[in-house]
């Protein structure tokens, strides 16, 4: 009986210190946190962040949140606008100098042409397949916008009229990106596939996922080819010499508990990528090596959104009304320092 005890007792203490050392992280630190804290009045979930100058900018989210700066990001102030109801989702925001667009849910969409100061609702068909969760400000009285069953569609009358850019839906999708040049990349609600559409297709393009594991988001690299995480910390760069085979697959920290949620290009080379439990990862060489920011640990959300407006410009959106801001002044504090 006391051998058997012993045993257990080995077993136990092997498999105490096996999961120690899946919990250890051999991902260097980076040399520096260039992200501040940025107090936001609002615990509904945020959901995208658009400017219209360098300094003038919104953030928008559930519950009809609203909330303006006119200091670059470092203050922000609740927007009131008079809609029958405050539950609408406000998904996207986006402006090509004064004029911008707000859209949500359940099928809303909001214009200005002032810049922000005032808002005026668009009527959506009735008919539109889905819910708006993307729109892109492309110039004058011009928008596209795409809903969440993959239907696209493009305005250059202010929104009293849109065209259809695709023939059909492809299908409820979990995340949509669209790239610079007007390419989008859309994943599936279960994360089995994802289909691709670029100006001039009538219909999306569906690609099977390239292993077993769930695709949680892709999006377009500085180069306009494609990136892709994965289940389990798994990310993915396609080829440049073939965009339909993907290089090999990386896992910038080994056996995390935690997933990758969003990427964001700063320049042609350095990447930032948001997960869950307040992690944060950059690359500076466009993907090949990754170190691990251990200063915004602490920060209790998921960041699932991160966005670089230019290379000194950028803002990681976590849940919880979590805002992080971009400090680019002690980045290049930093980077002088190092040289």
């Amino acid at each position: 009986m006391f051998s058997i005890a012993k045993s257990w007792q080995r077993l136990l203490a092997l498999f105490a210190v096996i999961l120690a050392c899946v919990g250890c992280s051999k991902v260097p630190s980076t040399s520096y946190n260039p992200w501040e804290v940025i107090s936001v009045p609002t615990q509904a979930k945020l959901l995208d962040i658009a400017f219209n100058d360098p300094q003038h900018g919104f953030l928008v989210g559930s519950n009809a949140t609203l909330l303006e700066t006119q200091d670059g990001g470092s203050t922000w102030q609740p927007v009131e606008l008079q809609l029958e109801d405050q539950r609408y989702r406000f998904n996207t925001v986006s402006f090509s100098g004064k004029e911008g667009w707000i859209a949500g849910e359940p099928s809303l969409l909001l214009h200005t042409v002032d810049g922000g100061h005032s808002w005026s609702r668009i009527p959506l068909n009735e008919k539109l397949p889905g819910n708006p969760i993307k729109i892109v400000a492309l110039g004058k009285y011009s928008a596209e916008m795409a809903t969440d069953v993959g239907a696209i569609y493009k305005t250059t009358d202010a929104g009293l009229n849109w065209k259809a850019q695709v023939e059909q839906a492809v299908g409820v999708v979990r995340n949509m990106k669209r790239s610079p040049d007007g390419k989008y990349v859309a994943v599936s609600a279960k994360g089995n596939f994802y289909s691709t559409w670029e100006p001039g297709q009538t219909a999306w393009v569906p690609h099977n996922r390239n292993s077993s594991r769930r695709v949680e988001n892709m999006g377009f690299t500085s180069d306009g080819q494609m990136w892709m995480l994965a289940r389990g910390g798994q990310i993915q760069f396609s080829d440049p010499a073939d965009p339909e085979k993907w290089l090999d697959t990386q896992f910038p920290e080994l056996s995390t508990s935690w997933g990758l949620l969003d990427l964001a290009y700063r320049d042609s080379n350095e990447i930032w990528m948001g997960g869950g439990s307040g992690n944060l990862m950059r690359s500076p060489d466009a993907g090949k090596t990754w170190e691990k920011d251990r200063d915004v640990e602490s920060v209790p959300a998921n960041f699932y959104k991160i966005v670089f407006l230019n290379p000194k410009q950028g803002f990681a959106i976590g849940d919880r009304g979590v805002l992080l801001k971009y400090n680019s002044s002690v980045a290049s504090t930093a980077k002088s320092e190092a040289a």
